[in-house]
């Protein structure tokens, strides 16, 4: 059979990491997904001198200092603009990537990188708070695109063994993003009062190199042979990719999905929220990135000065401990790109946010208890970094890697346009309100993020199955029951069957 016959070929036949597929990996990763990462920590060091800026700027316009409330709602805002930014750069998805293709929205992308570098790093010559709220929307705008495309083009890249593992990449330069924002926050480099201008406007340097290395490397095969037509492409870029010209099977799985897309056409987000055959697909990534979201973990990281404050650190020693946690989540987040192919999505999805529930509980308890216990503060910081630690393992990596194999084609930008929805207005949310939250709800502001995280392991357990190692029919397959309808697939083994009858008897689906 078929089959037997792909599992006699030689380890490496079954996927490598090839130069031209790592190199592609880490440039795309490095261009955009470390400009999320450093955006979302890079005004947490720097924000008392930020906010002093503000006070003087408005004090020379008007003769009178800022009320401490309007104060608070500029910083909500110059907090909040950049996941407002990240949700309209979400609805920029599925159009760039079907007219652009994946890399090519890439590429287009570095504008809104590059600009709003230049209007933050000149914001304070210009004596205008006001560049750096636009400029933080604009540069949201970049991370809504970058933080969606870039899973979805290295998914299509990957072979199938190798796909969680490179799909938890952008994550994990994310959380190298977060962690280099901390290091140059220290006061002693830039994240001082002469200093936070430039620190903002660094974000421009990863989107020059994407924009000058990214064009040498291939454009997604599946892109170009489902959406394109071009098969010659989509061959070549094949080969480079895998390393070697045998590349006739991926090309026949590919084929078959064309003939589904065929059938089913485009789907658009309406037709998508209207599928039957993906309705739980639908729903589980949009649990999954809310749950991620609300989690509490961006309380974390855009307030981090703010909860050691409260959980008594000293001032001085605050930035440190900022810069640890830092280093922790990019630890935790590569151990998860070596294990995740070993221990599948599910179970790192579950301790994920089982840990980070237990976490909220235990620092609702310690910042309650501190001033009575002088040794609290220190549960309290184990807390945080335990939460970033189940937080980095699997709910800030894996929803991408999922989102990317629960859609075939016709589905997945539209699918990754209403997850990058869900993310980036949960996000903005979480911005918006924490500051406020935390000011009447005190410490108890993390039991709410503790239920969430309960609410989104109850739902994983009962409804998402394990996909490593699949393809994406074949997790398609997985969903045909919770969807109910039937997918009857061809004889045999899908991936290697070639035949013109097979390819267009290979998928039907039916209600039941």
């Amino acid at each position: 059979m078929a089959a037997d016959e792909e599992c006699k070929k030689p380890l490496e036949k079954r996927g490598r990491l090839t130069a031209v597929l790592t190199l592609a990996t880490l440039i795309s990763a490095f261009g955009s997904s470390f400009q999320y990462g450093y955006n979302v920590a890079v005004i947490n060091s720097p924000s008392p001198f930020m906010q002093q800026f503000y006070n003087t700027t408005y004090m020379e316009r008007y003769g009178r200092p800022l009320e401490e409330n309007v104060l608070t709602l500029l910083w909500s805002l110059s907090v909040s603009m950049y996941p407002l930014g990240g949700f309209f750069g979400s609805l920029m998805v599925a159009p760039l990537v079907n007219r652009l293709g994946r890399k090519g929205a890439l590429l287009f992308n570095n504008i809104f990188s590059i600009v709003p570098a230049v209007m933050m790093g000149l914001s304070e010559i210009a004596k205008s708070y006001e560049i750096i709220i636009v400029a933080r929307f604009i540069v949201g705008i970049c991370a809504g695109l970058s933080s969606n495309v870039v899973p979805m083009y290295l998914g299509e890249l990957s072979p199938k063994n190798l796909r969680g593992a490179l799909g938890i990449i952008p994550q994990l330069f994310i959380t190298i993003g977060i962690l280099s924002a901390q290091v140059l926050g220290i006061r002693n480099i830039l994240g001082n009062s002469t200093g936070w201008t430039l620190m903002l406007g660094l974000t421009g340097i990863p989107a020059l190199v994407e924009l000058l290395l990214l064009p040498f490397f291939p454009e997604s095969p599946r892109y170009m042979l489902i959406q394109r037509g071009d098969e010659k492409t989509a061959r070549k870029a094949l080969q480079r990719l895998r390393g070697w010209d045998d590349v006739d099977a991926e090309m026949s799985e590919m084929r078959l999905e064309d003939q589904s897309e065929k059938a089913e056409g485009h789907l658009s987000v309406l037709t998508l929220l209207s599928q039957r055959s993906l309705r739980w697909q639908l729903v589980s990534i949009i649990i999954m990135n809310m749950g991620q979201q609300l989690s509490g973990v961006n309380a974390i990281y855009y307030y981090a000065d703010s909860i050691y404050a409260t959980a008594g650190v000293k001032q001085s020693d605050i930035q440190y401990v900022t810069v640890g946690t830092g280093a922790v989540n990019v630890f935790m987040t590569i151990a998860a790109v070596f294990i995740v192919e070993a221990s599948g999505r599910r179970l790192l999805l579950l301790c994920g946010f089982g840990i980070c529930c237990g976490a909220c509980v235990l620092l609702t308890v310690a910042l309650n208890i501190q001033e009575t216990v002088t040794w609290m503060p220190y549960i309290s910081i184990t807390c945080v970094i335990i939460y970033v630690i189940g937080h980095a393992i699997g709910p800030s990596p894996i929803p991408y890697v999922v989102t990317t194999e629960m859609f075939r084609q016709s589905a997945r930008p539209a699918a990754f346009m209403v997850a990058g929805s869900v993310h980036w207005l949960s996000n903005f949310t979480v911005g918006l309100v924490f500051p406020f939250l935390e000011r009447g709800l005190g410490p108890y502001s993390f039991i709410i993020f503790s239920f969430i995280c309960l609410v989104t392991l109850v739902y994983i357990w009962l409804v998402v199955p394990e996909t490593k190692n699949k393809t994406f029919l074949e997790v398609c397959q997985m969903f045909a029951k919770k969807n109910k309808v039937q997918i009857k697939l061809g004889d045999g083994d899908l991936p290697l069957k070639e035949s013109k009858e097979s390819l267009e008897d290979a998928i039907k689906v039916t209600a039941f």
